[in-house]
């Protein structure tokens, strides 16, 4: 009885059903699923079921349902006519196919769970079709071509109003601001950022930025790590009497 004992490696509480431990067996005995052997498949399924006992564990009911039908389903194929017996193997592989995808799915979904009864699907690749798909009345058709048409065939000049805003707008160059920069900043050492773009006209804080840019890259100036103050790096004379 002890060696007995040893020999068992699994519970039936493992098994959630007779088909589950039916799939077991097949895949541990590689058994043909598609032609499943019922001679086999029965002698590794009784002997299982013979270990539970001997173990003196509990042996759920429809496991032993199933150890009759795997009888019968030998027994009417041994007759003269087994028609029936293929029959009822036909249904039982059927079963256990459909479990077994079952299985499967289950297993996938289990893999997408994120909780919360979420579940999250793959990620799928669209395919992207230029082709425009809309459909549309022949009036709006109509319409639409005549506004396209109507706008390649005015060659009228725009209106003087249309350059008032650029014709208006002074020009400020970099170089001037440059200069700005420099000045300002030659007599105090340092100058808060926002002193220099306290401009309303948006040329002028254009150029004064890019101004800015031009000075920080030649070190010329300084700006904070918060962009808070601007410094003036003055040069120190070279040695040996060069400027």
């Amino acid at each position: 009885m002890a060696g007995e004992k040893a020999e068992l490696q699994f519970h039936l509480g493992e098994f959630e059903g007779p088909l589950e431990l039916l799939l077991f067996l097949i895949s541990k005995h590689k058994l043909d699923i598609y032609d499943i052997e019922i001679s086999a498949l029965l002698e590794q399924y009784l002997d299982y079921i013979e270990q539970m006992q001997s173990a003196d564990l509990e042996v759920a009911s429809e496991f032993l349902e199933m150890a009759a039908r795997l009888v019968y389903i030998k027994t009417v194929s041994l007759l003269p006519k087994p028609e029936e017996g293929e029959k009822l193997k036909a249904e039982l592989q059927g079963q256990l196919l459909e479990y077994s995808l079952c299985r499967r799915v289950a297993g996938e979904m289990a893999e997408m769970y994120l909780g919360s009864r979420v579940l999250v699907r793959r990620p799928m690749e669209l395919k992207v079709s230029a082709a425009y798909r809309g459909t549309h009345s022949p009036a709006e058709l109509l319409a639409s071509y005549r506004l396209a048409a109507g706008k390649a065939m005015r060659r009228m000049p725009p209106p003087a109003a249309a350059f008032s805003g650029i014709v208006s707008r002074k020009f400020v160059s970099v170089t001037s601001k440059i200069v700005y920069i420099l000045k300002k900043l030659y007599r105090t050492g340092e100058v808060d950022y926002e002193e220099f773009f306290r401009a309303a006209d948006r040329s002028e804080l254009v150029a004064t930025f890019l101004a800015m840019l031009e000075l920080m890259k030649s070190k010329r100036i300084t700006v904070s790590d918060d962009n808070t103050k601007v410094y003036f790096n003055r040069r120190e004379p070279a040695s040996g009497g060069e400027v």
